[in-house]
């Protein structure tokens, strides 16, 4: 749900975009060279799990973060312009940080891709196809997305050679039949595919673009105590602007009308930040994300409805089972105490 609909996006020129992504985005430390470039991706004007991962991200120093595209919602949750009021948000967040460096933002389109024979490249799949055919660089570039999957569908749709010059990390789609069961209640498509299907049926079935798959039985499994997040927040000023941010959204979903009511709890699913364990938190030999387990399959066909096809002869992807929640939440809550990325 958007709450930020009339606020300003700020992109930038064409050329200071061009200029900071030719940077590197933030600068590592001296000296030291970055386990990996992430462009970030997600749907910034929603849930604010986007922001805590957003947040954790800018102050991990052993990435290079070279571009943030905000992604859209639907329409009924986000309005018309939530790509935009996402980057603002985005933006904003940035302002809150105080940080010396910011990556440059980039808005997506605003939805989804209207066919197979009907698409146009958007400013932010523009920027990804830049980053992606860089050749200035080693450093191994991630795509790190908790949202729909439109900008880097139209992004390899406008340029397939990214495909092998990337690696995709998505929060999102169903449970794999075999290895978890789906929520309680109605079978329901998962949020981040259902955002834009057939994005996640380009990269899965057309492309050959590796995937680390986060689906919802795992991202489920971060939740970080209520009790703990309100403590957090009278030490940190920003955990304090976050859970405010999350508060607000609460309050918003309630005014809906007929949007359903949700039951007290005392959790709140964290559901991006794997985006950080799996880029950020890595072994500093032979890097990997080696606290979290994953099963090795060939990549199954996507349907329209989010379901699984057998494909024996498609590429490897990593199906993560689970993912080492106690470290990213340390993680992360040290690093919002500090307050700053370290140099």
């Amino acid at each position: 749900m958007s709450l930020h609909l009339n606020r300003r996006v700020f992109i930038g020129s064409t050329g200071a975009l061009l200029a900071a992504m030719g940077s590197g985005g933030l600068a590592m430390a001296s000296g030291k060279r970055a386990m990996a470039r992430v462009i970030l991706d997600n749907d910034f004007a929603g849930d604010p799990d986007g922001l805590f991962q957003l947040a954790h991200h800018l102050l991990s120093p052993s990435v290079i973060i070279p571009l943030l595209v905000s992604s859209h919602l639907p329409v009924k949750f986000g309005g018309p312009a939530s790509a935009a009021a996402g980057a603002a948000k985005a933006q904003e967040l940035m302002e809150v940080m105080q940080l010396a460096q910011k990556p440059p933002v980039v808005a997506g389109a605003e939805l989804p891709i209207a066919s197979r024979s009907d698409w146009k490249p958007s400013p932010a799949s523009a920027a990804i196809v830049r980053e992606a055919m860089r050749e200035d660089t080693e450093v191994p570039l991630f795509f790190a997305a908790g949202a729909s999957l439109t900008e880097l569908a139209l992004a390899w749709l406008a340029e397939p050679k990214i495909g092998r010059r990337l690696k995709l990390v998505w929060i999102g789609g169903r449970e794999h039949p075999g290895l978890a069961y789906p929520p309680p209640g109605p079978d329901e498509a998962e949020f981040n595919f259902a955002v834009d299907a057939l994005a996640a049926q380009i990269i899965f079935n057309e492309s050959d673009i590796e995937i680390w798959q986060v689906p919802r039985d795992v991202y489920r499994q971060v939740m970080y105590s209520m009790a703990e997040l309100n403590e957090l927040a009278m030490t940190s000023p920003l955990a304090r602007y976050l859970k405010r941010d999350l508060d607000n959204m609460e309050a918003a979903l309630a005014k809906i009308p007929g949007f359903p009511s949700r039951p007290s709890s005392e959790v709140y699913v964290l559901g991006d930040s794997p985006l950080v364990t799996l880029t950020a938190l890595m072994t500093p030999i032979q890097p990997d994300s080696a606290s979290s387990q994953y099963r090795l399959m060939a990549t199954p066909r996507l349907t329209v409805d989010g379901h699984y096809e057998d494909n024996p002869g498609g590429r490897p992807m990593r199906v993560y089972t689970t993912v080492d929640t106690s470290l990213t939440i340390r993680d992360m809550v040290a690093k919002f105490r500090a307050g700053a990325r370290p140099e």
